[in-house]
């Protein structure tokens, strides 16, 4: 299987927490998008949407990193612990996979164009951002994980998130501190013990880190 990724991009990183806890093993391919790769034919062919991270799987090409995520559980692994096939405990697993989508979001208005363009960071954005993390500080209220008592495919995508969110302190005046919030930061050391492939996730914050910080 062909992945296509930046190590530094969180979506990117969660899939690849995913493939470590399937157990399987993807051929990473680094895509320089500052060269224009992710525009080039042999590319846009298996995804017109030209995004990473993308997965190709034989014939099959999907991108979108929580699509990524649940074909790989689906196809293989060898229980549905990540992803369970109960419908109440799935729909909690989708409803927190959705609201990371929303907090990296948050994340990337707040902290994109400020850092990008050298400008102030935006109080009122910052407000929205500490909202979506206070929703998360409730919902971790007396969790271990996400959901449930183990990790599942939320834990995974919410790591990769909020350990970008963490490293992004280092951006003067972004006033990001994760570990304010008592359930987060409880749940975050936990991530960080129980999480297969969170040390090459850490990496890639790093990596993420030199990147935005010119070091």
């Amino acid at each position: 299987m062909d992945f296509y990724y930046l190590p530094g991009s969180a979506p990117c990183r969660a899939v690849l927490m995913t493939a470590q806890c399937v157990g399987i093993d993807l051929n990473k391919k680094l895509l320089d998008l500052s060269a224009g790769e992710h525009l080039k034919p042999e590319f846009l062919k298996f995804n017109p949407q030209h995004t990473i991270p993308t997965l190709v799987d034989n014939d099959f090409a999907v991108w979108e990193s929580r699509a990524i995520m649940i074909y790989l559980v689906e196809q293989y692994a060898k229980t549905d612990s990540l992803y369970s096939k109960n419908p109440e405990t799935r729909a909690l697993i989708n409803q927190r996979l959705y609201f990371d989508m929303n907090l990296f979001m948050e994340f990337g208005q707040y902290f994109y164009p400020a850092v990008m363009k050298k400008t102030p960071f935006d109080p009122q954005q910052l407000k929205k951002l500490e909202a979506q993390l206070e929703v998360l500080n409730t919902l971790l209220a007396g969790n271990g994980f996400a959901v449930g008592n183990s990790l599942t495919l939320a834990d995974l995508s919410l790591l990769a998130t909020i350990s970008t969110l963490d490293v992004s302190s280092f951006a003067k005046g972004a006033n990001i501190d994760v570990k304010k919030y008592a359930n987060i930061k409880k749940w975050y050391e936990n991530m960080k013990a129980v999480t297969p492939g969170y040390k090459e996730n850490y990496e890639g914050c790093l990596e993420f880190k030199k990147y935005f910080s010119g070091q």
